[in-house]
């Protein structure tokens, strides 16, 4: 089986760039609104990266997955809540808004087949 480093994963290469929006957005907030949203937004955002990093690491495919599976849950923390949240209360452009949504789409798409290729090399080698 051919070894894929980490950083040429597209999917990983994903995170790393709405890690990059994320933190684009983060650093126009206000204090006050880091301090209430903005420190979660990206801490949950980071996470997504991180998480598929940690499972990448692992060597058993269900301890693969089960990170996997949290980074998706980061996925949607960060812009299905935080995200929203951000763009309802008026904090962020709607530029910045629509090219995080486009971001996560594509992420989500990747993320999720990442998870169901692990799940078949899984069963192949049993």
């Amino acid at each position: 089986m051919k070894f894929i480093v980490l950083k040429n994963l597209e999917v990983y290469r994903l995170a790393r760039e709405l890690s990059e929006v994320g933190w684009e957005i983060y650093e126009k907030l206000s204090w006050h609104d880091k301090k209430i949203m903005g420190d979660q937004f990206i801490e949950s955002v980071d996470s997504v990266g991180a998480n598929i990093a940690e499972g990448y690491g692992r060597y058993h495919y269900l301890d693969k997955i089960k990170f996997y599976y949290n980074g998706r849950a980061s996925l949607y923390e960060s812009c299905e809540h935080w995200l929203e949240l951000l763009y309802q209360r008026k904090k962020i452009e709607t530029s910045d808004y629509e090219r995080v949504k486009e971001l996560k789409e594509k992420l989500l798409i990747k993320l999720n087949n990442f998870i169901n290729s692990t799940y078949k090399s899984k069963n192949k080698n049993e």
